[in-house]
């Protein structure tokens, strides 16, 4: 069979990330392409992501596929946020491989929260779960002409209905995949505007699938609570074969949550070693895992120089009621201990969870300034479907239910403060952080951050206009910040 696999994330769509210019391929995407192309089947991938409008149907043309399938990147957390941009990309190269008469596959977070709406806009069947060999036997039962229905892990429209088979279980044995089909799209784009914007080159890879822990307002639609991994063997494989085709310096280890298991981490930095393999790289982590120093040291050893905390609050009242299962004083140990290492500390934020006043907002904000990590990405808690959190909510989400880009922080929800007063919220916590930092590099003499420094008179300006707007909009709260 013929298949044109694609995915539905264009960065002209979401202007933030344009203007980061940390554009990373479509991983799982290439993992589902290997896995047909090693089955048989003549497999290509349009990447679009460059792309200023959806060129599908040039593809389509050219190719002339027998199955058209759109299957985005599970792995990158941007993919999980249901941006109606996107949406709406997706809908329309639906309706253009339809157009054709041509089956119409998809695999994502929103397809599997709204199948109703992808069915109604072309799709002939939404996978719902881990995707790879659910569509391998969707595309074998398309060219062998057999019942397709009975074939677990999918939903499809029938008769105005929406019916799903049995689930299917996550692969567990995760090293049975092939590699990457990194031969199906075009490296030089990524490396290019890594190189023009950061002066290296930075490559996406996983070492796990899933995620053990049940924070309530953190959807897995895809792989779930169960966690698997890769074998520190295959990783390290993986990575030398990589750098000797692809050049790059730099890893963004995309894992819900990297190095669960202190064994892994140890002899994944023994190889690393052995292999004498030169590499940064950065991970996603909870703070209650980089609590002990040698666990940090083997982190540090095999080249990890940046981590991002799923911090999310300086209130421990409000990480409690998200379920966190960290606490206050292990993310202050965790951020000190990866300081003392040399690894630079990143927190995630979240503002506007229920129940949350300024009380708990003023305890984020002072634990930043305490802490004063090397980042920090500020959010607003969005409610996702299948969560505790989202069930809490969805009698209020009418309106709007999702973002427009990832750049829209609009609290969708009735809580204590309005969306208005966390949209300046968000931009108050980051230029006061900003010029807090500014002073301390100042403070310390930290050359190498000069145009840091340099733009403290520029940080400190906007976060006191920030702070007057908040002023106007809830005077009692802002007062207290």
């Amino acid at each position: 069979m013929k298949v044109l696999l694609t995915h539905s994330y264009f960065l002209y769509l979401d202007t933030k990330q344009l203007s980061a210019g940390t554009p990373y391929p479509p991983l799982a995407t290439l993992y589902a392409a290997s896995l047909l192309r090693e089955n048989g089947h003549e497999v290509k991938i349009a990447d679009l992501q460059f792309s200023k409008s959806s060129d599908i149907k040039k593809h389509l043309q050219n190719f002339k596929p027998d199955v058209f399938v759109i299957y985005d990147d599970g792995f990158n957390y941007l993919t999980k946020m249901c941006l109606t941009n996107m949406r709406e990309a997706a809908f329309e190269m639906q309706q253009a491989a339809k157009e054709m008469n041509l089956p119409v596959i998809i695999s994502n977070s929103d397809a599997s929260d709204h199948i109703e709406k992808y069915c109604n806009q072309g799709a002939d069947y939404v996978i719902i779960g881990e995707a790879e060999h659910t569509l391998l036997e969707l595309i074998e039962a398309y060219k062998n002409k057999t019942e397709k229905n009975n074939i677990q892990g999918i939903a499809y429209s029938q008769n105005g209905n929406v019916m799903k088979t049995a689930p299917r279980l996550v692969s567990k044995d995760l090293d049975n995949f092939p590699k990457p089909a990194w031969d199906l799209i075009d490296i030089a784009p990524y490396k290019q505007k890594w190189l023009s914007k950061h002066g290296y080159f930075s490559l996406n890879f996983v070492t796990t699938r899933g995620c053990p822990y049940k924070c309530n307002w953190c959807a897995k639609p895809i792989y779930g609570n169960r966690y698997n991994s890769h074998s520190p063997e295959y990783i390290v494989e993986l990575i030398k074969d990589t750098q000797e085709k692809f050049g790059f310096t730099h890893i963004w280890f995309a894992d819900d949550i990297f190095g669960l298991k202190p064994e892994w981490v140890k002899q994944f930095s023994e190889l690393i070693k052995k292999e004498n393999i030169k590499i940064n790289y950065k991970i996603q982590s909870r703070a209650d895992l980089l609590t002990e120093e040698d666990y940090v040291n083997y982190l540090a050893e095999s080249g990890c120089n940046e981590v991002w905390l799923g911090a999310e609050s300086g209130s421990q009242k409000i990480l409690d009621d998200m379920d966190k299962g960290i606490t206050v004083q292990e993310i202050e140990k965790a951020v000190e201990l990866l300081k003392k290492k040399n690894i630079k500390p990143a927190l995630f934020l979240q503002f506007g969870y229920l129940g949350e006043n300024i009380s708990d907002i003023k305890k984020t904000i002072k634990m930043v300034e305490r802490l004063l990590p090397e980042d920090i990405g500020v959010s607003v808690s969005y409610p996702l479907p299948g969560t505790k959190f989202y069930d809490k909510v969805k009698d209020e989400l009418k309106e709007k239910t999702n973002w427009t880009d990832s750049d829209e922080l609009h609290l969708m929800f009735k809580n204590t403060y309005s969306p208005e007063f966390y949209k300046h919220l968000h931009r108050f916590v980051h230029n006061s952080y900003r010029a807090k930092q500014a002073q301390h590099y100042f403070k310390n003499l930290s050359f190498q951050n000069f145009r840091r420094v340099a733009l403290f008179p520029y940080y400190k300006l906007k976060s006191i206009q920030e702070k007057n707007l908040l002023k106007k909009i809830e005077p009692f709260a802002a007062s207290q910040l």
